[in-house]
Formats: structure tokens, C-alpha cells, sequence
């Protein structure tokens, strides 16, 4: 018990006295004082005492699918840096594979007792995937927002890309480059996030007089290795421009170009999306959709603090407007 009232007003920068009174229920201590007490229990990992377990401690679940991607940690840095102003303390979970799974996060941010959760990305947005843990979240009404297109039977705030708009004004963009072989690269059939793009981008080809043939679709992981594999078969199908559904992705497509013996973008035209950090400095640049992750982080955290407040139930998905970033790595077909 000592070495924990030690540990917590080191912490805090309190007497050990102040922190005594706080987990005794005991008057005589601010507010202020008494949230950044408990704040420092769950940080620590000492569980609260029973009598304070019924308040929700000021922390929210920060959950990201991964790290390789640099979208989600830049979307982690806007959000969490949102949540810390508002006086949360963001707690960073990342799934690995064979690691810890997305439905342990959220039965170790329940036992927390966290005051929400924050998605930037995960099983939501795959048809197939495990979903149960979500309704674990609704049956406390624990405040959730996710970030990225979700399954429709999920009711929770979102805040989305347009990925159809993203799709269309890729492939308008190296349609009106010459190109009449147009592949794309994206995530499992089961993703919604791309099969939106998919949805959007066929009708538009067809109606340019370009059909999107299936030997022109290639799905795979959003990893550069994958991006490289499905890039080698687009090629070999005669692709002169290759729309992808990541940065990473479309970077495993020039290695696959250059593998190829092709120039980019003298012999084949690459768009990527998200416009991560320093796509501006690979070679060549990167043309790529760009995420608006600066207004759509505000947005999150506008959604949450309202759940939080009760002000707001509203589950729907608010879709933000990407744009084309006009790099090197496109040009006029051959």
C-alpha cells in the first residue's frame, strides 16, 4: 500500500497524505487534484478502490491496427494531442500479428474503466472479421468513435474519407493522362473502405470506355511487400497506371515497376492514397489522394467529448473530402 501511495504522488506531485485522502473518499482535496489521483492509478496500473470504480476514469482507448502505416500515427498524434487538451490522457493500444487482439483492448479498456475509445482503423472495417467485442462497448454505452468506412450493421459516430470520390478522381486523373489500362490495387475483398473505391471506380470506367476487366483488380494486404506482388501481376496484365489504396502500397508498386525493367512514370503511371509523411520525398514523388486527417482528428474528438457529455447519439458517418496531390509518379500515357 505504501510503495503504491509513493509511486502515485510522485506521479502526481502530491503528499502521499493527499493521495490517502483521495482514494479514502476523505474532503479537503480539489478536484483537480482528486481526477489527476485516479488518472495516475489507471496509468500506473492499480486498480481503483471499489468505492471510486463507478466513475469512468479520464482516459480514452486509442486503438490502432498498426503502426507500419504512417497515416495511423499521424492521425494517433493529431488525436491524442485533441484528447490531452481537453484534459484526457489517450492510451495507445496497437494490435500486432499474434499479439494482442482488438477484442482484448477492449475488454482491458473496459476493466480501466475508461471514459471512451477511439478506433483509427480495425475489424470494423472488414466484413468477415470478428465483430463481438463492439456490442460489449454498446451495452455499457461507452462513448466510440471510429475513423474509416465501417460494416452498415455497426451504429457508432464515424468519421470517413470519401472513398468513392477518392477512387473516381484518381482515375479520372490518369484516364485524362491517356491511359486506357487502368488497374487497381486494394485491400481484402471484404474490406469496405475498398470496395467503395471499387464500387465507384468501375461505373466510371465503363463509362469512359475503359472497363475495369478482373484481371485489372488485385486485392491484397496494405503493406508494401503486397503492393509489390499485386503490382507484378497488374503489370504483366498490360496496366499503364495503377490506382492503389495506400502510400505503402503504391510504393510496392514503382519497386515492382523498376523489378519490371518500367520507368515511373515514363512507362507506367502509379497514384497512391493518403499522402503520408514524406511521400513528397520518395523517388519520384508521389501523386497521391490526400486524407484531410487534420479536420477529421478535430472531428473526432468534437464526436467523443459530446458522447462523453451526452449531448449527442448521432451514429452517423460524416465523410470528408479528399485531394488529388499532383506529384512525379503520373504522367501522359506512352
Amino acid at each position: 500500500m505504501s510503495k503504491r501511495l509513493a509511486e502515485v504522488a510522485r506521479k502526481v506531485g502530491v503528499s502521499e497524505a493527499t493521495v490517502s485522502r483521495v482514494l479514502n473518499g476523505k474532503p479537503g482535496v480539489s478536484e483537480g487534484t482528486r481526477q489527476a489521483v485516479l488518472t495516475a492509478l489507471d496509468v500506473l496500473g492499480y486498480e481503483r478502490p471499489t468505492k471510486l470504480r463507478g466513475e469512468r476514469a479520464r482516459l480514452v482507448g486509442l486503438v490502432l491496427p498498426e503502426l507500419q502505416n504512417p497515416i495511423f500515427p499521424a492521425l494517433a498524434e493529431i488525436v491524442g494531442g485533441g484528447l490531452t487538451q481537453n484534459g484526457y490522457t489517450p492510451l495507445l493500444c496497437t494490435q500486432n500479428a499474434g499479439g494482442v487482439t482488438e477484442s482484448d483492448y477492449v475488454d482491458l479498456l473496459l476493466a480501466q474503466q475508461v471514459s471512451g475509445v477511439i478506433f483509427l482503423g480495425g475489424n470494423y472495417t472488414q466484413a468477415d472479421a470478428q465483430h463481438e467485442h463492439y456490442e460489449r462497448l454498446r451495452q455499457v454505452n461507452l462513448p466510440t468513435v471510429m475513423v474509416n468506412a465501417r460494416i452498415p450493421s455497426l451504429t457508432f459516430p464515424t468519421v470517413s474519407t470519401d472513398d468513392s470520390a477518392a477512387a473516381e478522381q484518381a482515375v479520372l486523373h490518369v484516364h485524362q493522362l491517356g491511359h486506357r489500362r487502368i488497374g487497381m490495387l486494394l485491400g481484402p475483398t471484404d474490406h469496405i473502405p475498398s470496395q467503395r473505391k471499387l464500387d465507384a471506380a468501375r461505373p466510371l470506367l465503363d463509362k469512359l470506355g475503359s472497363p475495369l476487366t478482373d484481371e485489372l483488380i488485385v486485392r491484397g494486404l496494405y503493406s508494401l511487400e503486397s503492393g509489390q506482388a499485386g503490382a507484378t501481376r497488374l503489370i504483366a496484365a498490360g496496366a499503364t497506371a495503377i490506382v492503389c489504396a495506400s502510400d505503402p502500397i503504391a510504393l510496392g508498386a514503382v519497386r515492382a515497376a523498376r523489378r519490371a525493367g518500367l520507368r515511373v512514370p515514363e512507362d507506367i503511371s502509379i497514384v497512391g492514397f493518403d499522402d503520408s509523411a514524406l511521400m513528397s520525398c520518395t523517388e519520384p514523388p508521389l501523386t497521391t489522394m490526400r486524407q484531410p486527417i487534420e479536420a477529421m482528428g478535430r472531428t473526432v474528438i468534437e464526436l467523443l467529448l459530446s458522447q462523453i457529455a451526452g449531448t449527442s447519439e448521432s451514429g452517423e458517418e460524416l465523410l470528408f473530402e479528399p485531394e488529388l496531390v499532383l506529384r512525379s509518379s503520373t504522367a501522359p500515357a506512352r
